[in-house]
């Protein structure tokens, strides 16, 4: 069990004792769980929502039921469940939740969907379709477009027939994570230096300018997709990689009356219910099912390598996603 027991990444492998399984209880054998950038903001201090210490790391993951207590309807063992919010700290190998506390999810779908399902494939999809109203043909554009939500957006926006802009950073094998996201459904693959040239209007030819924009990084990089944004449209921020603000023009704001808005999946539980979450997650298994939304590049890491998992995770220009494997 990985405790983290200050603000600063102070992390330790931990052996509690597990309580009995009681009324409501369920009891999990934790399988598989990611590292997450919210999940080292959240060990650092800085994320909008903190544990009290000392907690377990982890918001995201999969499990199996081993047993349930008498008052649980709606679980039974075996089945897979995932966390339905945020700070359940699932870098454990197992531990007994309150039934409230899970959600159940198929298992005809890969483990390695599973583990990643509840927090990158979600926020991709009600960023597409909360905030403007695309129809097949339509364009997005969105920075940071190979992390964890980035390939989860070119996937998804791929089986609803919108056309996506995916802007990376610069790096020495850019043609091969160009080639990676264009497999995925990518339509465009550029750096934020070409994003800049004067050129790239011509991509605009062959097709609308785009009415939404994904915002991950913050600073110079939301400033560029603001410029392509269409008239009228919407630029959604949801991570500031950079650590810099948002800057608009006034003059985009005044002449073309761009949005711009927040999206934070927390919250966006907060004010849905458990059943709109189920009903999302079934969703997505439908997309995972159907071969149109796979699990991002992972590298799986044994729980006691947890340190290894979690520098890799800090470097930068990361393509795969640490998975810790229980």
């Amino acid at each position: 069990m990985l405790v983290h027991t200050s603000a600063v990444a102070v992390l330790k492998l931990k052996n509690l004792e597990l309580t009995a399984v009681e009324g409501s209880d369920v009891h999990v054998r934790m399988l598989a769980a990611p590292v997450n950038p919210s999940d080292i903001n959240m060990i650092q201090g800085n994320y909008g929502l903190l544990p009290k210490l000392p907690a377990v790391g982890g918001n995201e993951g999969v499990g199996q039921v081993v047993a349930v207590g008498s008052s649980v309807s709606r679980l039974k063992p075996g089945d897979w469940v995932i966390p339905a919010s945020a700070g359940l700290g699932t870098w454990r190998t197992e531990a007994v939740f309150s039934e409230e506390t899970l959600i159940g999810i198929p298992k005809d779908i890969p483990l390695q969907s599973a583990a990643t399902l509840g927090v990158n494939p979600c926020t991709a999809y009600r960023m597409l379709v909360d905030f403007e109203q695309l129809q097949p043909g339509d364009s997005v554009i969105q920075n940071a477009s190979n992390s964890g939500v980035g390939q989860a957006v070119i996937q998804i926006a791929s089986a609803l027939r919108l056309k996506t802009i995916n802007v990376v950073r610069d790096r020495p094998d850019i043609q091969k994570l160009t080639d990676r996201l264009k497999n995925l459904g990518a339509d465009y693959v550029l750096t934020e230096e070409e994003l800049r040239i004067p050129e790239t209007k011509n991509i605009f030819k062959d097709l609308p300018l785009p009415r939404l924009a994904l915002n991950c990084v913050g600073g110079k990089s939301s400033t560029e997709l603001l410029r392509h944004l269409a008239p009228g449209g919407t630029m959604v921020t949801y991570g500031g990689m950079a650590k810099q603000p948002v800057t608009a023009s006034v003059s985009l704001l005044i002449f073309k009356d761009l949005r711009l808005r927040g999206f934070w999946l927390s919250q966006w539980k907060k004010n849905h219910s458990s059943d709109e979450f189920k009903e999302l997650i079934l969703t997505l298994c439908d997309f995972i099912r159907q071969g149109q939304l796979t699990a991002p590049a992972c590298s799986e890491v044994p729980l006691q390598d947890y340190q290894q998992a979690l520098e890799a995770s800090m470097k930068p220009f990361v393509s795969a996603k640490q998975i810790l494997t229980m």
